[in-house]
């Protein structure tokens, strides 16, 4: 018997078992194991976390503002104050927002942008107030730990701190963004200055000491290597081990487009779909795997369903960032033609809110929905 063979049996008996996988595993999976069998070992994963449902959920994002103290590399979004792509949304153009997510029967709002060096730590703190006071009801997900270390180095507060003035404001979670790739010497090639790794998992580790549910990121097809992403998703699993507040793991494809890394490729369909599956793997503790269409496209999210991921997102309206590095897709799917992605796949769609709870419509308004119970308990 080769040594692949054994290997990939060893591998296959531990999938089967529940085992954790380990580094070599990881590696070995993500450099030598051809793509249909990496899904197929993804996939027993996926159903037997969340049988056969596949979610999403109905959001809107909000990027504030384009302008950026930071020059990563690998960003198409950020601009300096005086280019002429540079924006700041003032309290209307916030309320305007919010008003056309609850024209479209939200239950999310996405908010993420630049660290404008000219605006006071009271001004992001106002832009979730103004959203919450403009609608209680929408569920508001907002700053990456880049933007609340950003806050925390503003007003010489710690990080608790600045999440109790959020929390106090509106702010229900966090999303995953600013991770990119954890390895110092790569990340110091793509994104230069910007917080580091042990920054990104402090902030997350604060904010699961307060309850608040985060999510987790992993920007790949760059300057990377298998062993740096296998890196990646072990120090993410070893945080979910030690604080629990990851809901979902999202693998995110680099767009080079427009950036100053525009001379590299981009990843294949076939690196997209075996990095789905490579998280789905060796994330045994986290719940969710999030194939995000936005980046990979509809076609690619759709068949990532029977590779590892459970989740395709939502109606994503209004995201600039990656559509800023040359992303393809739409700016927003409807909730019939994410229904009909996910058929056709052979799932069955469901609707989440950021939680995870089940979202139950009324049929006279879309507008109209109120929360279920955890989706978890259905499976």
């Amino acid at each position: 018997m080769s040594d692949y063979t054994t290997q990939i049996s060893e591998i296959e008996a531990k999938v089967e078992g529940g085992e954790r996988l380990s580094f070599d595993d990881g590696v070995f999976l993500d450099e030598q194991v051809d793509l249909l069998t990496i899904g197929r070992l993804a996939n027993t994963v996926r159903e037997r976390k969340n049988g056969n449902f596949a979610f999403y959920n109905t959001n809107i994002h909000l990027n504030p503002t384009n302008v950026c103290i930071y020059r990563c590399k690998f960003c198409a979004f950020r601009s300096d104050l005086k280019a002429e792509k540079a924006y700041t949304f003032d309290d209307a153009m916030i309320r305007e927002r919010v008003h056309e997510a609850k024209s479209k029967g939200a239950t999310e709002i996405h908010v993420v942008g630049g660290l404008h060096h000219q605006k006071k730590f009271d001004w992001y703190l106002d832009v979730v107030r103004v959203i919450h006071e403009t609608w209680p009801e929408l569920h508001i997900k907002a700053w990456t730990p880049v933007e609340i270390h950003w806050f925390s180095h503003m007003t010489k507060k710690p990080y608790e701190w600045v999440f109790e003035q959020m929390i106090e404001a509106g702010l229900g979670s966090m999303p995953g963004g600013g991770a990119e790739i954890f390895d110092e010497e790569v990340r110091s090639q793509i994104c230069e200055h910007k917080a580091d790794s042990s920054t990104w998992f402090d902030v997350h580790d604060a904010a699961h000491k307060l309850g608040i549910k985060t999510n987790a990121t992993m920007l790949y097809g760059h300057l990377e290597s298998a062993r740096h992403r296998v890196d990646h998703l072990i120090r993410l699993r070893e945080q979910q081990d030690k604080s629990g507040g990851f809901q979902t793991y999202i693998p995110l494809a680099f767009h080079p487009e427009n950036s100053k890394l525009d001379h590299l490729n981009k990843p294949t369909g076939l690196m997209d779909l075996k990095q789905i599956a490579l998280g789905r793997l060796m994330l045994d503790n986290f719940d969710h795997v999030k194939a995000y269409w936005i980046m990979l496209g509809e076609k690619i999210a759709q068949t990532a369903l029977s590779f590892g991921a459970d989740d395709i997102d939502g109606t994503v309206v209004h995201e600039l960032i990656y559509h800023d590095a040359g992303a393809k897709t739409p700016e927003g799917l409807t909730v019939e033609q994410l229904h009909g992605l996910i058929r056709e796949a052979g799932r069955e769609p469901v609707e989440r809110d950021t939680l995870y709870r089940q979202v139950l419509r009324e049929k006279e308004s879309p507008a109209q929905w109120r929360i279920g119970s955890p989706i978890a308990s259905a499976v």
